[in-house]
């Protein structure tokens, strides 16, 4: 686009084309950079799948294993598409980690290729596309979420799709694809609330800024209907429970979850999650959507994201779920931001520098990169702290079972947390351990111990005093310990073996139970 001044008006032609109402000739459909864009996405996928097993499981993967061994429409934390994701990956390749993220290694070689499908239909040319599918590649939100399976992995997915979709009516597509729209957001529901969000931020932003005439189509409102019917299951779920989400939701807002952060960091690590060095890129795609007469179709999306970035603040969101709204701001910047580095040699290796610096950085952070002994010892986990949770699973099931072994026959293993008790239901079977048990989410609605157990308990991360009120005797009869000092929740944990339980299980288990 070598136009100068801008235009006085613009309204939609076609998907990827503006035409212009002050004569002069319309913005066409720029040419697709299909081949580049999919071996930039074959490579970031591959890439991931090289590192996939260098660490461990985290402690969620762990936790959707077990969930999938327990069907339903619902959980106190999610929805039920990625636990039966995990099932289905673990009956294709069982107990293997790297057949467990295959999924989110393509998803976010997927959501790369997408990206440069944005700028493509926002008008930049096969130099922007890339340059904005780079960018959405080496960020640390996508490498981390392309890392380990998760509900964000899902929703990261779901989002750029519903991206896609949109930005296309926006531009005068096909009306009927708001059921494509309404279709991948209910599914996207049964994953993760979140989705309502961009749905709830959007509408808003096109009720204020346009174009207004969308919400005269009948097939928007079809699709809305689509999005709550297929949303429904989990609904229903979840008032049947008492609405258990509703409830964790407050919890992580006032602090209760481990990722939780304080309001006043959001933006900083909202800025770092997405790699300092890309910053002056995605925030020129939103200056672009809020100014730019050209993009003016598509202002909604960067109203939606200053929408979404208040509320998440003032709610104590986290930073992380904004990450579905980053393909479009690249997008948005490819084309100016490429159009910028023609100019000169140095521009282009500023460019070229800030992708690769973003790519090196976030690869060490949020990626298995370092020896896990250099893990412990660097600056990685006071920066990234999920990194640790990948390590030590495995030396923890075996410090449980050490103590099992010495404990009254027929103990029940309890858990404190939900990654302790799947890493048992992981790796226990192998070590002769029985089912863990806990009180933490999921685990919670899976039930107590029979009540006709024998009173014995092997217990990991629940304070002395609690125990105190379930058993009449406790004494510490291991620590764990990863065995290369990698700071986490569990390292260090006493193991206590416990007799003399107090109440019946089923009478125990109100006070068990917990969200978070």
């Amino acid at each position: 686009m070598d136009e100068t001044g801008p235009p006085r008006a613009a309204v939609p032609l076609r998907p990827g084309g503006i035409r212009r109402t002050d004569g002069r000739p319309p913005i066409g459909r720029p040419s697709t950079a299909v081949r580049p864009l999919v071996v930039l996405g074959a490579l970031v996928a591959v890439f991931l799948l090289l590192l996939s097993a260098r660490y461990g499981y985290h402690r969620d993967e762990l936790y959707f294993l077990a969930a999938g061994r327990h069907p339903a429409w619902g959980y106190p934390d999610q929805g039920p598409v990625t636990p039966l994701l995990a099932r289905l990956l673990s009956a294709v390749g069982p107990d293997s980690l790297v057949v467990l993220r295959v999924p989110s290694a393509l998803i976010a070689g997927v959501v790369t290729v997408l990206t440069g499908v944005l700028a493509r239909d926002l008008g930049a040319g096969r130099g922007g596309q890339l340059l904005a599918a780079a960018c959405m590649a080496v960020s640390g939100g996508t490498l981390a979420v392309g890392h380990t399976l998760s509900t964000t992995t899902v929703d990261l997915l779901v989002w750029t799709l519903a991206s896609v979709l949109v930005v296309r009516l926006l531009a005068g597509g096909d009306p009927r694809w708001w059921l494509a729209v309404g279709a991948v957001l209910g599914i996207g529901l049964e994953n993760k609330w979140l989705p309502a969000f961009l749905a709830a931020a959007l509408v808003v932003s096109l009720a204020a800024v346009g174009p207004r005439p969308v919400f005269r189509s009948p097939w928007l409102w079809v699709g809305a209907a689509v999005a709550l019917l297929l949303w429904a299951p989990n609904l229903v779920w979840q008032a049947a429970h008492g609405w258990p989400q509703l409830a964790l939701s407050r919890s992580i807002a006032a602090g209760g979850s481990t990722s939780s952060t304080p309001w006043f960091l959001f933006v900083p690590l909202e800025l770092l999650f997405m790699s300092p060095v890309l910053v002056p890129i995605w925030f020129t795609g939103l200056w672009q959507l809020l100014g730019d007469a050209r993009l003016r179709p598509w202002r909604a999306f960067g109203v939606a994201y200053l929408v979404l970035a208040a509320l998440f603040l003032v709610t104590g969101g986290k930073p992380y779920y904004l990450l579905g709204m980053y393909p479009v701001l690249f997008a948005a910047a490819g084309d100016p931001v490429a159009g910028w580095a023609r100019r000169s040699g140095i521009r282009r290796g500023l460019v070229a520098a800030a992708v690769v610096l973003s790519l090196l950085a976030d690869s060490v952070i949020v990626l298995p990169v370092l020896p896990v002994r250099a893990l412990a010892a660097g600056p990685v986990l006071a920066i990234y702290p999920d990194a640790g949770e990948t390590v030590g699973w495995p030396a923890f099931a075996q410090e449980v079972a050490a103590v099992y072994r010495q404990a009254p026959a027929g103990a029940v293993l309890l858990m404190a947390n939900y990654g302790e008790a799947g890493a048992v239901d992981r790796f226990g079977p192998e070590l002769g351990l029985p089912r863990a048990y806990s009180g933490h989410n999921g685990y919670g609605l899976w039930g107590p111990p029979p009540d006709g157990a024998t009173g014995a308990a092997v217990v990991v991360g629940y304070p002395e005093a609690t125990l105190r009120q379930w058993f009449t005797r406790c004494s510490a009869a291991g620590t764990v310990d990863d065995g290369v000092g990698v700071d986490n929740q569990e390292q260090g944990r006493t193991v206590q073996s416990c007799t003399g339980q107090r109440l019946p299980w089923s009478r125990l288990w109100p006070s068990v139970v917990r969200l978070g």
